[in-house]
């Protein structure tokens, strides 16, 4: 049997395809129009998981699952079974708040090894079952087959290796900012600072590449997301352009674009993309007459807690008597705050989700109700009973085919969302050019962010070659990678 061809997924944090397209039309990602011209590049883009934040679009990149099976909620979410917050680094400002050693712990171990189910498999662990060479750099779902200890090699990790005194399970070879290192390169990431991120990320990707240690690669490339958030959606072709190096240095070692992708697959795709953001929301004010768990308070009289993540939100009801009917009481009231689009809830005697804006409300659910509306489809082929007002989605049906431009992929999304188990009780969307503040009143105002269902956060780029699809449909999830990746290595 012949062997697949090597492949690497590029997942640039945040990238918006309208400012992808700039940067290969005016020169600037010599690399990524390689993989254009030598591949496919999706137009439309590919749909993010809701709410469209890294750590909930990582998971579904990372095992083909939204988070109604991989569990992993929002950056900021509260957990019933530990009752605290669980905070994934929404800022330093907000990490201060819930204390930086829980921070750090929740995200670089407890994400992997205790939040992401064990029945839940990684694309780096269905691939290590099967006997391909993994590697990965710094990204939110490692989880693979070898074991890897925290690394000696500078004064910081060995501190935080007396720290954590933990193991972690990861690809083959494991490149995390400076905290793992499978083995000795040239390459430093100051601790993972950003804008160093992807420099380390493309410097350990071509030690690698050099020393022949991959078939499968995950190169993860986050530095956009940052200077996205700090200067504006429309200043990425700048940091576009420093991510395209780091697989162009690839390239250059391979001998160049056409050596390098005669032995390469490549996918590029961004795990969500990113609006522009001009106003604040600060959640506390939708719930004045609750009383809101404060960062590492005791549950005492708090009735309900709140969980902004940029331009998303969570409320978990923590009151146990009545809860079920407490949502749309939550609800209303947060539909009454300027700069909240869509109120989003389960009613669990229906078995039905509900989504609310001041437009009206919506009911559906999966498959048909023989007692209700006929079913519908969305753009996957997937049916969905659906009764209400379609103008809260700024829907319509097109030859049987429910279709929102606005909110893309809308009821797929929101429905793995709501049936998360670790979700709360009441879920978010800003409006346009709003974000939640969060728990260390940070806000990106100013630049841009992300988080909401609407298609400006929620529509990334996607563009690919030597790989073939996994499907026969137009709709495109970053749930399709995994899936992908397996497909071409025959797993």
């Amino acid at each position: 049997m012949t062997k697949p061809p090597k492949l690497v997924l590029a997942v640039v944090d945040g990238l918006k395809p309208s400012m992808f397209e700039r940067a290969l039309q005016t020169g600037r990602a010599p690399a990524f129009k390689a993989v254009v011209e030598r591949g496919t590049y999706v137009e439309g883009g590919v749909s993010a998981a809701f709410p469209s934040v890294t750590p909930v679009c990582a998971g579904a990149i990372a095992t083909g699952v939204l988070q109604d099976r991989h569990h992993i909620p929002s950056m900021n979410w509260f957990s019933r079974a530990e009752k605290r917050y669980v905070e994934y680094g929404s800022s330093f400002a907000a990490a201060r708040r819930f204390g930086f050693a829980r921070q750090l712990t929740d995200t670089v171990f407890n994400m992997n090894m205790q939040h992401l189910p064990a029945d839940v498999p990684t694309v780096f662990e269905r691939l290590d079952d099967a006997g391909v060479r993994t590697a990965g750099t710094t990204y939110l779902i490692y989880r693979g087959r070898t074991r890897h200890e925290v690394s000696r090699e500078l004064a910081l990790t060995r501190l935080a290796g007396a720290l954590w005194r933990r193991h972690v399970m990861g690809p083959g070879e494991l490149f995390y900012a400076d905290i793992f290192a499978s083995r000795e390169t040239p390459c430093r990431s100051q601790l993972g600072m950003p804008g160093m991120r992807d420099q380390h990320a493309g410097c350990v990707s071509t030690h690698m590449l050099e020393h022949d240690l991959y078939d499968f690669l995950l190169l993860s490339l986050p530095d956009n997301d940052t200077h996205s958030h700090k200067h504006g959606p429309h200043a990425q072709v700048t940091s576009i352009a420093n991510a395209d190096k780091q697989l162009e240095r690839m390239m250059h070692a391979a001998g160049g674009p056409g050596p390098f992708l005669d032995e390469h697959a490549v996918i590029i795709v961004a795990d969500h993309s990113h609006a522009k953001v001009e106003r604040r929301v600060d959640l506390g004010d939708a719930f004045a007459d609750w009383a809101v768990l404060a960062p590492n308070a005791k549950l005492g009289e708090a009735e309900i807690a709140l969980c902004p993540a940029q331009r998303s939100g969570m409320v978990y009801v923590l009151v146990e008597d009545g809860r079920h009917a407490i949502p749309p009481q939550l609800a209303k009231a947060a539909l009454g705050v300027e700069g909240i689009d869509l109120a989003m809830w389960l009613d669990p005697d229906r078995n039905q989700g509900i989504i609310a804006s001041r437009a009206g409300m919506l009911r559906f659910a999966p498959g048909g109700d023989p007692e209700g509306p006929p079913a519908v489809a969305d753009p996957r082929g997937v049916s969905w009973s659906v009764d209400g007002q379609l103008a809260v989605l700024g829907a319509e049906l097109r030859d049987g085919i429910l279709i929102s431009d606005e909110y893309p992929d809308a009821l797929a999304r929101v429905w793995a969302a709501l049936t998360c188990p670790t979700s709360g009780d009441v879920l978010l969307s800003a409006g346009a050019g709003w974000e939640f503040a969060d728990w260390g009143g940070v806000d990106h105002v100013g630049g841009g962010s992300h988080g909401s269902l609407h298609r400006s956060d929620s529509v990334g780029t996607l563009a690919y070659c030597g790989v073939e699809p996994p499907h026969d449909h137009q709709a495109w999830s970053i749930a399709d990678m995994a899936p992908m990746i397996w497909r071409h290595f025959g797993v």
